[in-house]
């Protein structure tokens, strides 16, 4: 079963850097698309960013276009998130998606837990 598990969230201040990880455990035969997502309280699950199985694409939200980086390793099959210039609406539950797609932006089929990201203005 491919898991994600994501790890690397916190309380940062406005301005602050951070960088999530997402290393995928289980039987993976093969390298996935993967994506980060973030939900809110109150609010709907966003996608954020998003990388071919290659690394060789990338697509990213508008919200975080030129704050955000997304990166992978294929041995072992993890994915970052470099966050940086925070701010407090970037605050939410960071979750990563891991599948075959033909769209950067989904549907994934594979999801972690998350990790909390709070930003303190």
């Amino acid at each position: 079963q491919v898991q994600p598990v994501e790890s690397g969230g916190g309380l940062v201040h406005t301005g602050d850097s951070l960088r999530l990880s997402c290393a995928v455990s289980g039987r993976t035969s093969r390298n996935y698309d993967m994506a980060w997502y973030r939900q809110a309280p109150g609010k709907e699950r966003e996608f954020v960013a998003g990388i071919s199985w290659s690394g060789g694409a990338t697509y990213y939200a508008d919200s975080v276009k030129g704050r955000f980086t997304i990166s992978r390793d294929n041995a072992p099959n993890t994915v970052y998130l470099r966050m940086n210039s925070l701010k407090p609406e970037d605050t939410a539950v960071y979750k990563c998606a891991a599948g075959s797609v033909t769209d950067l932006q989904g549907p994934y089929s594979y999801w972690g837990q998350g990790t909390q990201v709070t930003v303190s203005s």
